[in-house]
């Protein structure tokens, strides 16, 4: 079992009036948080509110750009982008965020992509480099996270950055290491002590388990749980008491990257 590992939640997700997820309990529970930049949630106030409150519980923060997709969420693909356009746009969000950031005493460590982007970029090489790029433009120290064996992974190191190799507690996993679609049976977990022992089982085994009950080695340095799901707060509760029960120590992966 390794000594320490992230966790991590997708947070800053309201927009205006409209109210995603428990932000105030999640950064009393996770030493990483992934901020949305406006382009699937999130707003100026809410970036700002969302960054005071990871600076005030030490939390550190990352970009979480996404497609420009306010109506879906950032979960509907969308095919046809130009490479350099995502590229642009996600220099566009991570520099926003940089910038609210800075205006509140922290700072952004690194990038995660979300939703669509997220899972497409784990398999397109181009948009894998178009987030990577963006990624090294607004700052070669930021950290790249995603998730092991990916395109995105391997675009980060290709262009020199550090990557942070990132887990699901809450998402089932097909036999390519790759993320069940939402749209398939069985693709979420919503039981907090299952994803507790999964994570547990994945971490003494440095594997993740497939649907299929394939074992797929990984490298694990963060965590995540996501922050709209409605038993978000009691999942990442329990599954940091777990992980400290079992002597595992939660602090932000830059501990480990350094």
């Amino acid at each position: 079992m390794q000594a320490s590992v992230d966790l991590n939640s997708d947070l800053g997700e309201s927009f205006g009036a409209w109210r995603m997820g428990d932000d105030e309990a999640m950064l009393r529970i996770v030493s990483s948080a992934n901020v949305a930049c406006g382009f699937h949630a999130g707003d100026p106030l809410v970036m700002w509110r969302t960054c005071e409150l990871a600076k005030a519980n030490g939390v550190a923060i990352g970009a979480h750009p996404s497609f420009q997709d306010l109506w879906g969420f950032g979960r509907r693909p969308i095919q046809g982008e130009r490479p350099d356009d995502i590229m642009r746009q996600c220099v566009y969000q991570i520099g926003a965020l940089q910038a609210v950031a800075a205006a509140v005493g922290h700072r952004v460590t690194h990038v995660k992509p979300h939703g669509s982007l997220g899972n497409m970029a784990a398999e397109d090489d181009g948009l894998a480099t178009a987030v990577a790029e963006a990624t090294r433009a607004c700052g070669r120290e930021l950290v790249l996270v995603a998730m092991p064996g990916s395109a995105l992974e391997r675009a980060g190191e290709r262009l020199g950055l550090r990557v942070a190799r990132e887990v699901f507690a809450d998402r089932a996993y097909d036999d390519r290491g790759m993320l069940v679609s939402r749209k398939l049976p069985g693709a979420m977990l919503h039981d907090a002590h299952e994803a507790a022992r999964r994570i547990l089982a994945m971490l003494d085994e440095r594997a993740i388990t497939s649907q299929s009950g394939k074992k797929i080695p990984v490298r694990i340095d963060t965590i995540c749980v996501h922050g709209d799901n409605p038993a978000a707060v009691a999942m990442a509760r329990t599954i940091r008491a777990e992980l400290e029960r079992a002597g595992v120590a939660i602090r932000p992966f830059l501990d480990r990257l350094a």
